[in-house]
């Protein structure tokens, strides 16, 4: 019962859509603002497991996956479309509703909001090539080592951007700590663009028959891990250690915010041995899950 239960919240990317309210609720506590409203974390939950479900749908087939989560999405195809169907309707429904009750708010956004918000979903749609090829023919995860800082990009701007877009719509506030942001965008870009990487890991072998050059088709398992993640990790630690002296912040605050990046060079070592899938969906992403807690705990102590 309780693996039933664990596959079906990792594997339907449930465990996603709550990473993405984390990290969106851990944004606005690091810059002291007020929470997102109900509608909005609905309408980012319902999008995020939509979106990452699109993209591992399967049709219906009688033969039996070696994956394991390809097999879950072969039996469990019924519930999947009628969830998709779900998702689709409860985020336009809502989206609808937030364009007409804050028309007027969004006509007025500043130039540079709308092109973030123009940005980070068409960077989005185009990793998957969601638009038909007949329109424009780009699919931005065939790129190999790019598709791992695409990834980064829209992940940090749907929680650190997306959040205070909102706040900007429904309550007029505006950021008054400029470059708190801009380092918070830039560190949720690093982390999400590492945990990205890390799962090329585990795609290695389908990734080289496709001949998908990724950082791990690239370089080798081993080299990855030593030469690109733990690199990658420790310019994050040294910019997060100079952002820090320079903001003054409190040594519990450091210390909070110190343990996200020691997690992600234990895990990163860790993958030298092969680990089955929910491996990198509860642990991997759990770091994500273990950012967002040690944000918000920094922000109140």
């Amino acid at each position: 019962m309780l693996t039933r239960l664990v596959s079906f919240v990792f594997f339907a990317n449930y465990f996603v859509g709550f990473l993405a309210i984390a990290l969106s609720v851990e944004t606005v506590f690091q810059l002291k603002l007020p929470l997102n409203s109900l509608p909005y974390y609905i309408l980012l939950f319902s999008a995020t497991v939509f979106y990452y479900t699109m993209a591992y749908s399967v049709p219906d087939s009688p033969e039996v996956s070696a994956n394991p989560r390809t097999e879950w999405y072969r039996i469990h195809a019924p519930f999947v479309r009628r969830s998709q169907v779900v998702l689709f309707m409860v985020c336009t429904a809502l989206g609808l509703w937030l364009l007409v009750y804050d028309f007027t708010k969004i006509l007025e956004l500043p130039v540079y909001f709308w092109l973030l918000v123009a940005a980070i979903p068409g960077a989005a749609i185009f990793y998957y090539g969601l638009l038909p090829e007949s329109v424009i023919a780009i699919n931005l995860r065939r790129t190999g080592w790019l598709k791992a800082f695409v990834i980064g990009f829209v992940w940090a701007g749907c929680v650190n951007l997306f959040p205070i877009i909102m706040l900007k719509i429904e309550r007029n506030i505006v950021i008054q700590e400029p470059e708190l942001m801009l380092w918070l965008f830039l560190k949720n870009w690093m982390f999400c663009t590492v945990n990205a990487i890390m799962f090329d890991i585990k795609d290695y072998e389908d990734d080289a028959n496709i001949e998908l050059k990724t950082f791990a088709v690239r370089f080798g398992l081993r080299n990855t891990i030593f030469y690109i993640l733990i690199p990658f990790l420790l310019i994050g630690l040294l910019s997060f250690l100079i952002f820090a002296v320079h903001s003054g912040f409190p040594l519990v605050t450091f210390l909070f915010n110190l343990i996200p990046f020691i997690c992600l060079l234990l895990v990163a070592f860790s993958l030298q041995k092969p680990r089955k899938i929910l491996y990198y969906l509860i642990v991997i992403d759990g770091l994500l899950l273990v950012k967002a807690i040690c944000g918000i705990a920094g922000s109140f102590l």
